[in-house]
């Protein structure tokens, strides 16, 4: 009679755990952020297609030249916009050191850089609302483009159209970002996670704030680079 010997199962992972034994909400917070890259991603195709399938389109150089205090006149290209992208970057650091200090159950830590980070959060979108504000007085909104085509010839209203849409868009996200931040500060004041053992819950808002931070350079690149 033929005899059978149980055999080990064999392990194709270093370490001994699997790489999907995964927690299930950070694996849902993923879920949610590929679903949420599909929505950018139709966006910016989209406007990517409208714009090369367009045969002239406004300068950024010309459009996006103004920052606060500066006269009528300022010609400063990409200034304003640069600090906003240096102000999100800085709170994707502080997000990070929050979630660092997260793992070390520091508290204190936490507390210091979550704050950090909701006023990061917040100072992007005090630039934003002053730089659509900015746009509204001269005359750009959804369906008005007072800004020519790079050729001189008059433009179609595609390029605000999208502009406000896809900026509006990603700047709710800041704004969801920055409230759900606030929560994980209230909940860390409370040692909510310290009676759990763990800060588990911030590492899921920081995924989601660096999928934010991540969206808006391709924002950046498509709007005031291309």
């Amino acid at each position: 009679m033929a005899t059978t010997t149980a055999t080990a199962p064999v392990k194709y992972w270093s370490g001994g755990k699997s790489p999907f034994n995964v927690e299930y909400g950070k694996l849902m917070m993923w879920y949610f952020l590929m679903s949420d890259a599909f929505t950018f991603g139709a966006f910016l195709i989209a406007y990517g297609t409208t714009r090369f399938a367009t045969n002239g389109w406004p300068d950024p150089n010309k459009v996006f030249k103004s920052y606060p205090f500066a006269s009528e006149s300022a010609n400063a290209p990409l200034v304003f916009v640069s600090i906003m992208t240096f102000i999100l970057i800085i709170s994707s650091v502080t997000m990070v050191l929050a979630v660092h200090a997260g793992h070390k159950m520091d508290k204190k830590g936490v507390v210091k850089n979550l704050i950090l980070t909701i006023i990061g959060g917040l100072a992007f979108l005090g630039c934003q609302a002053w730089e659509w504000t900015h746009l509204h007085h001269e005359g750009a909104w959804w369906g008005q483009n007072p800004f020519p085509n790079a050729d001189g010839t008059v433009a179609t209203t595609n390029f605000t159209n999208f502009f406000f849409t896809i900026t509006g868009f990603h700047g709710f996200h800041v704004f969801s970002g920055v409230v759900i931040n606030v929560v994980m500060l209230i909940m860390t004041l409370n040692d909510k996670f310290e009676k759990r053992g763990h800060y588990l819950m911030i590492e899921k808002a920081g995924l989601y704030w660096h999928f934010v931070d991540l969206v808006w350079v391709f924002v950046f690149t498509c709007f005031y680079l291309i």
